[in-house]
């Protein structure tokens, strides 16, 4: 038997910096009350971006363990039972399962959410999915990295609810909403070169449909779209298995 090991994913940088804040909070190195580092002191600290940073502040924030104040900065808050049930979410993916069974909880909120855009959007809150869905499209054609575009549709479509909760519940889901790109990265596969093409047809039939204020066909479009990223990620497992099997065998 060949002793090669797979080689292990590489730790997302948002989930990495979000995981030393909370290891430091649950030590009670940082305690409630407790202010935390500048921003640009954790980036000069921790070696990552300014965006990485303002992600993980976010993620935190969702989950109710930091409280961003307007120009003084961000503090620790009073931890809360339910937290412990919730953190699960901020953990990183790492595996294609995990990815599906996100998806799954994204089909019981996600559908909902485009009917309720589709009945209560206003004239602002559509442009804002219509500007999504074209940032979407610009990024596909310039061959560049969809995932941001692509979370912030959904985020879009979240605000058009008018219920903070689908935007809270969203962010906290964080990187776990459009992970295809760190997968395919880091199972070594080249991205697939149609997914983006199908993904521009699937935003456009929601946007639609929530601009014709048809709340069934724009839950049926949701709903297609995230049952076909369940089929895709399902068979990004399959290559991912197969390339895993060869490389064992050498």
């Amino acid at each position: 038997m060949n002793s090669k090991t797979v080689k292990k994913p590489r730790e997302n940088l948002t989930q990495r910096v979000i995981g030393q804040l909370k290891s430091q909070i649950d030590s009670g190195t940082l305690k409630t009350g407790d202010k935390l580092p500048t921003e640009q002191q954790l980036i000069i600290n921790l070696g990552v971006s300014r965006t990485v940073i303002r992600e993980a502040v976010a993620s935190l924030k969702a989950a109710g363990l930091v409280e961003p104040k307007h120009g003084v900065g961000v503090f620790v808050t009073e931890p809360k039972r339910s937290n412990e049930k919730l953190n699960i979410l901020l953990q990183n993916s790492h595996t294609i399962s995990d990815t599906i069974e996100a998806l799954e909880l994204r089909l019981a909120v996600e559908v909902e959410a485009a009917g309720l855009a589709a009945v209560r959007c206003s004239p602002a809150q559509e442009a804002e999915i219509f500007d999504c869905y074209y940032a979407f499209k610009d990024s596909k054609d310039c061959h560049e990295n969809t995932g941001k575009a692509d979370f912030k549709f959904h985020v879009a479509i979240a605000k058009a609810t008018n219920n903070q909760h689908y935007v809270d519940f969203l962010t906290l889901l964080g990187s776990k909403i459009i992970p295809r790109a760190r997968l395919q990265e880091e199972a070594g596969i080249e991205p697939v070169t149609d997914i983006d093409l199908r993904l521009d047809d699937e935003h456009q039939a929601i946007a639609e449909a929530i601009a014709d204020r048809d709340p069934e066909r724009a839950r049926t479009a949701m709903r297609n779209h995230l049952s076909g990223g369940a089929k895709r990620y399902r068979a990004l497992a399959r290559l991912i298995q197969r390339k895993q099997m060869t490389q064992n065998s050498r």
